[in-house]
């Protein structure tokens, strides 16, 4: 790293070490989703240190993401979120690598130390996780910043270890995991928290990837404040980095 690197860094590093600062700068962490959760995860990353990250998103910042999303301002509004963040975290860290992809995940190979899961539709999420299963890809995923306010509520456990199975989100998420023979080995940021939304709205969403892929799905508008999937995307980086600090003390 550079000076200017080290001193970025300085008071990380009086915590946990500056050889532990270097290890960080050699490591690659894949991000999907960069809204409420997934945003908060990819700066926290960022002001780690991590050296190399990759961001994946098809959306534009709108109105409605301004409670609640690091990026979202009303002079952002419209613009992809992939452009922004880049522009972001390489001015937190000049010497960051970014890899970005402006698309909506759909089971493409990829390649990290890890991976963490801030998806919000069910049939990316689902196919992102099977794939990390199936690759050895470390991931943590967040199942519980929708409709609900108190961050204190939040939790990290293993898959097989969420207790509040009768959300529908989550619960829909382990029965498909379930029928593709997951059922452990993902780690999860949950609530305990019992979700409550006013008025309950969902839509038809059409979607053309990258490839010309015409994907259609029903989204449904959570309720969410600006305290929840902050606070969940913190927790997730946070976790990835301490894995990281574990094996590295562990040799």
């Amino acid at each position: 790293m550079s000076e200017a690197a080290d001193e970025i860094f300085s008071r990380n590093e009086l915590y946990w070490s500056a050889e532990f600062q270097r290890v960080l700068a050699q490591k690659h962490i894949a991000v999907f989703g960069l809204g409420g959760v997934g945003g908060y995860c990819a700066e926290c990353l960022a002001r780690a240190g991590v050296g190399e990250l990759t961001l994946v998103d098809f959306d534009e910042v709108s109105i409605s993401n301004i409670n609640r999303q690091i990026i979202a301002l009303h002079s952002t509004i419209g613009q992809k979120k992939t452009n922004l963040f880049q522009k972001r975290l390489k001015d937190i860290n000049p010497e960051i690598k970014l890899n970005i992809i402006e698309d909506f995940y759909t089971g493409k190979d990829f390649k990290a130390d890890y991976a963490a899961d801030a998806i919000d539709t069910m049939r990316s999420k689902i196919s992102l996780l099977e794939y990390c299963v199936k690759n050895q890809i470390p991931v943590i995923s967040s199942m519980g910043a929708g409709n609900r306010m108190d961050p204190t509520k939040l939790y990290i456990c293993d898959i097989k270890d969420v207790k509040e199975k009768n959300a529908p989100f989550v619960s829909n998420i382990i029965y498909q995991l379930k029928k593709r023979g997951i059922e452990s080995g993902i780690t999860v940021v949950a609530s305990h928290e019992k979700p409550f939304v006013l008025e309950k709205i969902s839509e038809t969403e059409h979607i053309t990837t990258k490839q010309n892929e015409e994907i259609e799905f029903t989204k449904i508008t959570p309720s969410s404040t600006p305290f929840v999937a902050s606070a969940a995307g913190i927790f997730m980086a946070s976790y990835i980095i301490g894995k990281f600090k574990e094996e590295f003390e562990n040799g």
